[in-house]
């Protein structure tokens, strides 16, 4: 990468409170940049990051995490262990971007964290721990500067400038690893953002997926591409009514058009979707599962037998994941095509969207996204009846929570990735949701320099 400077126009430009968590791809970028994560995510597991390296006892209870030596804060302070207990004890009853607690302090009840001396931290569970350190991607460690601005960071850049919501200026602190100075200016409308980079306003051009139409991709700019950990679907009322029964749940997977999403919503800017979880993501190589195959005619046959109601309710936003109308009325044509009478509930509020259906309002579809890139959180989160987390829907398998159970404990990383792989099989053949896509995200770089790259979590890496 050359070392001159970098214009990148983004959708916003944020940097949030340091106990607050977001799975914002733009203000991930920044984060990324100015702040480290305790642990590194690579594409599922877990590698050194401010924690440079780490080791636990044979049962996994006990987890002994070392600072990466002579780790500082922009402004000269050292980072000590102390500032990692504070920022996860913070963090443990932050949050979400709706207004809604994460389940950090679900994951973490019980368990003890110490600072023996200023460059360890060590935690004590109650259980074996075997995602601790998956857990620990998820933190970006944060100080606060004179002005109250969580921008203080241990990453390759500092903060120069920044005025939230408009622009930020990072300068590198690191002597190579990207462009000298970092110019990020938020431009919400994506048409717009192209249309810097062609204009010579910008450099680089983020999330062009969200584009109107099919991007014409013309050779007048460098383009990169970028199937992500996101996964669009919806979930299925396991409480109540026609999505109890896994014969329906499997059926509906059947009978949705994911063709029509993947290439008529999307553009071709998407991939089907095959389980709770992203090629991405642990578990799914060794899962090696399809996506359910399109075939109404055995889904059809499949409901014969079970009661179905007179009409389904269908609960939708209008944004998070993109283009959730379009692909709601995929979903309805789709299960009307079987003989299933679908209404489309649209609610424009998006974070009153979020409460309703970590409330259980959901209908009996309600169209969401999952952005967590851990496995475990997937599951612990949204699928295991056992902790009937925030966004649990109902769904009750017995024989999956052996398998959720036995993949939690696993301390080996091979035999961590082959039981959570078991766990996505079970849920590919008993589905707990309405399985969908994975969006490929785009951005644009002008010619003559050396382009940014996306990674599968969507940032901009430089």
């Amino acid at each position: 990468m050359s070392a001159s400077d970098m214009t990148v126009a983004l959708e916003r430009v944020d940097f949030l409170p340091p106990d607050r968590v977001t799975d914002d791809v733009s203000i991930l970028t920044l984060k990324s940049l100015v702040l480290e994560p305790l642990c590194t995510w690579r594409q599922g597991t877990a590698a050194p990051g401010l924690f440079s390296a780490w080791e636990h006892d044979p049962q996994g209870r006990v987890w002994t995490f070392s600072l990466r030596p002579e780790a500082s804060f922009h402004d000269g302070a050292p980072c000590t262990a102390h500032d990692v207990l504070d920022f996860i004890a913070a963090i443990r009853t932050a949050l979400d971007m709706f207004g809604m607690r994460w389940s950090y302090a679900r994951y973490f009840e019980g368990c003890l964290f110490e600072a023996p001396d200023a460059r360890t931290v060590r935690v004590r569970a109650p259980r074996p721990f075997g995602d601790l350190a998956d857990v620990f991607t998820d933190f970006h460690l944060a100080r606060r500067d004179a002005q109250g601005r969580a921008i203080l960071g241990t990453g390759p850049y500092r903060v120069a400038a920044f005025e939230p919501g408009v622009a930020a200026v990072l300068e590198r602190v690191t002597p190579d690893g990207g462009p000298r100075r970092l110019i990020f200016d938020a431009v919400a409308d994506p048409e717009h953002r192209l249309a810097r980079v062609r204009d010579g306003g910008a450099d680089v051009a983020t999330n062009l997926e969200r584009c109107a139409g099919r991007l014409d991709f013309g050779a007048d700019l460098q383009w990169g591409k970028q199937l992500c950990t996101l996964s669009i679907i919806a979930y299925l009322n396991g409480l109540e009514g026609l999505f109890r029964d896994p014969r329906a749940r499997l059926a509906v997977n059947q009978a949705v058009d994911k063709r029509a999403i993947t290439e008529g919503v999307y553009e071709g800017l998407a991939q089907a979707a095959s389980t709770v979880a992203s090629p991405f993501h642990l578990g799914f190589k060794s899962a090696s599962v399809a996506p359910i195959a399109y075939d109404p005619e055995a889904a059809r046959r499949r409901l014969d037998g079970v009661e179905v109601p007179g009409e389904l309710v269908l609960r939708t936003p209008t944004h998070m994941p993109e283009r959730s109308v379009q692909v709601s009325e995929v979903i309805a044509a789709s299960l009307g095509a079987i003989g299933l009478t679908v209404r489309v509930e649209i609610e424009p509020d998006r974070p009153r969207y979020a409460r309703q259906i970590g409330e259980k309002q959901m209908g009996d579809l309600a169209l969401f996204d999952s952005s967590p890139h851990s496995t475990f959180r997937v599951l612990d989160d949204k699928i295991s009846s056992a902790a009937k987390g925030v966004w649990w829907q109902g769904h009750d398998d017995a024989d999956l929570q052996t398998l959720i159970a036995r993949a939690n404990t696993a301390l080996d990383p091979l035999k961590r990735e082959a039981a959570y792989g078991q766990c996505l099989r079970r849920l590919n053949a008993n589905p707990a949701w309405l399985y969908l896509a994975h969006p490929v995200q785009v951005i644009a770089t002008r010619k003559g320099i050396a382009p940014p790259r996306l990674d599968a979590k969507g940032m901009v890496r430089f």
